[in-house]
């Protein structure tokens, strides 16, 4: 290390935390900007105390501990919102449309075809090639409901 790293350590830690920040705008996801208050919080303390590299490793990590756990705790308590919720949820995008039962339908047990796929489903007991809307999905099993009017079927596409 050289003279300016070893004499000022928190313009060091203040520039990783600026980099980290600065890579969490490129890199997908939400996480190098608690490392990045971590370094900075590290940054921060060097300038009021004179602490060792170890030390400093300390605060760091601890820092980074507390960042990771409490923007973790934040996100879990704040429903971020979005233009498409469903979108990495496909048995959700599935409730509400209509389905092709192609394996009969019991209360234990069945199969449906959903676009160019079959799926685990069961519900009320219908007979292969019944529609069928998606009630719900259980652990990646449909719950099916009969339709009741042939109407839905114009409102959402057959797969």
């Amino acid at each position: 290390m050289d003279d300016f790293t070893i004499n000022n350590p928190e313009y060091v830690w203040l520039s990783l935390a600026a980099l980290l920040a600065l890579a969490e705008l490129f890199v997908p996801g939400v996480f190098l900007i608690w490392v990045a208050a971590a370094a900075a919080m590290t940054g921060i303390l060097s300038l009021f105390i004179d602490m060792t590299f170890a030390g400093q490793l300390t605060v760091f990590g601890l820092s980074t501990i507390a960042a990771v756990l409490g923007g973790r705790r934040w996100y879990l308590t704040h429903n971020v919102e979005s233009e498409s919720p469903l979108l990495n949820n496909r048995s959700a995008q599935l409730v509400g449309r209509t389905v092709t039962v192609v394996e009969a339908i019991s209360a234990t047990s069945g199969r449906v075809k959903v676009a160019d796929g079959e799926w685990k489903a069961k519900g009320p007991n219908m007979k292969k090639g019944t529609i069928a809307k998606v009630a719900a999905v259980e652990g990646g099993v449909l719950r099916l409901e009969a339709l009741e009017d042939t109407a839905i079927l114009d409102s959402k596409p057959t797969s």
